[in-house]
């Protein structure tokens, strides 16, 4: 958790130092967004505004690419990488990249198994002490299952944004959008942003291993 906050941070701070570097294209994320679409051949995709910061995302069940006021209207270095990334998604869904269809598959579930996960810890932290030894493995079982779905979605979350940004990062350099050190930095900022979805994998593999030694050792010590 506090490698999560050290990079979120750090995030936000390259984002906030590349957000002031002019473009020297001179267009905004919605533009670049606009001419990343248009040259993929993608005439159907909607781009939005959405309030917040990073809270840039694409939506493959109304095909829109949704980008925050500063990436929407930004002429930055940040705001083309984050741009051109999310169009990488629509892109991925045009051609049924693979992992994005399981991605996509998997949220209905994923939410799912987090509200069942809090409805547990709400009800462990409310009547914990009437569980007996059947009822915490109980408790214990359906952890791990939804966790598991969990870790599965952060783990297949990885190859979806990686490949999204590597899409994103040839056509900036084909299409010219970026030059030289401009280039370097929206690397630079796209790298760090999969850098958190690695922690967050890594997080959720380390609470399904924590909880799979808690089931484990609580039969070890019966």
């Amino acid at each position: 958790m506090l490698v999560s906050l050290l990079v979120g941070w750090r995030l936000k701070s390259k984002f906030n130092q590349y957000a002031q570097i002019p473009l020297s294209s001179g267009l905004s994320g919605k533009e670049v967004a606009e001419k990343m679409l248009r040259e993929s051949g993608l005439t159907d995709v909607r781009i939005t505004c959405v309030p917040g910061q990073l809270t840039d995302h694409y939506n493959p069940a109304n095909r829109t690419v949704n980008l925050s006021p500063d990436v929407y209207g930004g002429r930055s270095v940040s705001a083309a990488a984050v741009a051109a990334h999310e169009c990488g998604h629509a892109v991925q869904h045009a051609t049924a990249y693979k992992w994005l269809g399981f991605r996509s598959a998997m949220v209905p579930v994923t939410q799912i198994s987090s509200q069942i996960m809090n409805f547990v810890f709400i009800g462990t932290m409310l009547m914990g002490f009437a569980f007996n030894s059947v009822a915490y493995d109980v408790m214990i079982y359906i952890i791990v299952a939804c966790q598991s779905v969990i870790t599965a979605f952060a783990l297949v979350t990885l190859p979806v944004e990686f490949d999204a940004s590597k899409r994103a990062l040839v056509w900036l350099n084909n299409a010219g959008i970026t030059h030289g050190e401009e280039h370097k930095k929206a690397a630079h900022a796209l790298r760090l942003a999969a850098t958190t979805y690695v922690v967050n994998a890594l997080y959720a593999v380390t609470v399904l291993l924590y909880f799979i030694l808690r089931l484990v050792g609580g039969r070890d010590d019966r």
